[in-house]
């Protein structure tokens, strides 16, 4: 296997769970995935999910019970929400019926867990249960042991359900289910099989790399979160049991004071030239293992277009091989770059002049439900990047007259940030979430509307 690879997730017998019949429990199971004419997915098409809330739920809640429990203790272990759209591609592929992991082009950029079963009915936490359970034929590799790299050690069919599972940074899943008809499982075909696909993101399961950083659980929690430490996860400001929808939203290019930016995801050898056609270059997110990658970078502080995006941030200290955030700001052309190994990446030179640029740190900052655009990230020319700013939950019941939200999809930087991501959907009342904003130039007006229990004010209209 190759160093920089990631691990593949083999499919094995003891992943499958054949259960003996019971029409009963059975039919249970399958109701909650017929539409009302008692077609299989045809209200799909209406846009029914392919998961019921309470399934993700459940799934959910079990993903994080087992991730805080694990032993040794981890020191690094995040808490885990869902993310509709890992549940959308989870769910494009539970519908092909393929016992295998895809599609191809996507799983670079996710983990994935596969379980299925025919029979009586089971819950699909009974999969997440058997994944977790792999556990037996694991050891884990403690810091003597990873020089430089450390030993997978499986003594069983299978582990890596496991290690996804419980890998520390991957801390977003969206699971879809889906009743097959004469499913091809290891040659046997299966008349109606149910089909359990999670996605997971940032991806897991990076050879050479433990799943987690053993020690006091919490105690490697990065300062910039500013969460707490629940049940051995750390985690954000506010966060509750409750199940999350993570919804990304993209980015506008009408003049705006207040919107929404999606950090963009990328591979370890992404080349900022190659992302940057066609779009704004801001705000990126890096996978674990990009130190084992092979994208070259040219340059020091200052990086030369054609770098690796991840591999920059490496050298640069902005992350670390568990991945993470950071912030791109062109710089313009330089006329040479230089060489240098640092933080474990080796960058070459560049005596000819290039387009360059620089990349910063993310930083994370919890807010109240009042706190404004003007007040945390006033308009600056040269525009310059915003913290990654955390809501709480509830705003929707904060004072409208002291919380106002003016505009609709565009916001005045007089809003309050929260309750105009409430209004705008980006994040649901009951759960809070991250917001990133771009202050940009002034508009002359903004118009008013009803959304999501929240009225906004309109402004400088007749």
């Amino acid at each position: 296997m190759n160093r920089g690879a990631p691990l593949l997730l083999l499919l094995q017998t003891a992943a499958c769970m054949v259960m003996l019949p019971n029409s009963t429990g059975w039919q249970q199971m399958l109701d909650k995935y017929l539409d009302e004419d008692g077609d299989w997915w045809e209200a799909k098409q209406r846009g029914k999910r392919a998961i019921t809330d309470s399934d993700a739920q459940l799934i959910l809640d079990l993903h994080n019970k087992l991730r805080g429990q694990v032993y040794p203790p981890s020191s690094n272990m995040e808490y885990m929400t869902w993310d509709t759209e890992l549940e959308r591609t989870a769910e494009e592929w539970a519908e092909t019926c393929l016992w295998e992991h895809g599609p191809a082009g996507l799983l670079p950029q996710i983990g994935q867990n596969l379980g299925v079963h025919w029979g009586r009915y089971r819950p699909p936490t009974s999969h997440v249960q058997a994944w977790y359970d792999e556990v037996k034929d694991y050891s884990f590799p403690y810091p003597q042991e990873c020089n430089p790299h450390c030993p997978f050690r499986c003594s069983g069919p299978i582990c890596t359900h496991y290690t996804q599972l419980v890998w520390a940074t991957s801390s977003r899943i969206g699971c879809a289910i889906n009743t097959c008809y004469n499913m091809n499982v290891w040659g046997q075909i299966w008349a109606k099989a149910v089909y359990l696909v999670c996605n997971y993101s940032p991806k897991g399961n990076w050879w050479g790399h433990v799943p987690y950083k053993h020690g006091t659980p919490c105690s490697a929690c990065p300062p910039s979160y500013g969460g707490g430490c629940k049940d051995n996860l750390f985690s954000r400001p506010h966060w509750s049991n409750r199940f999350m929808h993570v919804v990304s939203c993209a980015c506008t290019q009408r003049p705006f004071v207040f919107s929404c930016v999606s950090a963009q995801l990328v591979s370890c050898d992404t080349k900022l030239r190659d992302q940057c056609k066609g779009t704004t270059c801001n705000r990126y997110e890096c996978p674990a293992g990009c130190l084992d990658a092979t994208g070259k970078v040219v340059g020091t502080v200052y990086y030369e277009m054609q770098s690796s995006v991840c591999r920059a941030g490496l050298h640069a200290g902005v992350i670390d091989n568990d991945g993470g955030w950071m912030d791109v700001t062109r710089q313009g052309r330089k006329e040479f770059f230089i060489k240098s190994n640092k933080n474990g990446v080796q960058s070459s030179g560049k005596y000819q002049s290039a387009n360059s640029f620089t990349v910063a740190r993310v930083t994370v900052k919890a807010i109240t439900c009042e706190a404004t655009v003007a007040q945390q990230c006033p308009y600056q020319r040269p525009a310059k990047h915003c913290p990654r700013l955390y809501c709480p939950r509830s705003c929707l019941e904060e004072n409208p007259h002291i919380s106002r939200v003016i505009g609709t999809r565009i916001y005045s930087d007089k809003s309050s940030i929260c309750r105009a991501a409430v209004h705008a959907g980006v994040i649901r009342n009951d759960a809070g979430g991250y917001i990133d904003v771009m202050p940009v130039d002034k508009r002359k007006h903004y118009i008013a509307s009803y959304q999501n229990g929240i009225y906004s004010e309109r402004y400088g209209m007749a």
